[in-house]
This record gives structure tokens, sequence and C-alpha cells, in this order.
């Protein structure tokens, strides 16, 4: 457990220092869920969030309850794509970025 705990700090502490690296953790959270890895994408929004903008905040933007967006990117959550959605375009805008998908082949 007390790796996680300092993980986490770390990834905070870094987020806080390197806007290089919050843009790279928010795309990777949105290029998993772009992918279907719903469980890995949602972890990094988590972390994400959790490492900037705060569960409070975000719940005050998107009229909902921070324990309701918790929930809803946690391990057994299901977000609706609605909401999911919401999350992205706010976080994208509040970090300074744009992601645009491009066709790639398939391995």
């Amino acid at each position: 457990m007390v790796l996680a705990r300092d993980f986490k700090e770390t990834i905070k502490a870094r987020a806080g220092r390197d806007p290089a690296f919050r843009k790279e953790l928010l795309r990777e959270g949105i290029e998993c869920l772009v992918a279907g890895d719903m469980q890995t994408g949602k972890t990094i929004l988590r972390d994400y969030i959790n490492a900037t903008v705060g569960f409070v905040e975000l719940a005050e933007v998107v009229d909902r309850s921070p324990k309701s967006l918790m929930r809803m990117l946690g391990p057994s959550g299901n977000p609706q794509a609605r909401n999911l959605f919401e999350i992205v375009a706010y976080l994208q805008k509040r970090e300074g970025v744009r992601f645009r998908l491009k066709a790639a082949h398939a391995a």
C-alpha cells in the first residue's frame, strides 16, 4: 500500500512541475479509452484528475458529485459516453490542448 501512495504523490509532484508530463498523461488516458482499454484509461484519468484539477473542482464544472465521478472512474465504474466525453472535454480545455484522432493501420 505504501508503494501506491508514494507513486500517486510522485505523479502529483511531477504533474505540478512538468506541463509536458501532464499533457502526455492526459493523452495516454484518452488513447487507452479510445483503444478500448477502459480500465487503464479510467485509472490514468483518475490519476491525472487527482494530480491536477481534483474531483471537487471537476464535479462543480460537470455538475455531478465528486463521489459520483470517483465511482465512475473507479475499477467497477461504467461511465456513460456522454459523461466521459464531458470530462475529457473539460480536461483538455483546462490543460490547453485538443487531441485529434488519426487513423492508423491495425497491426
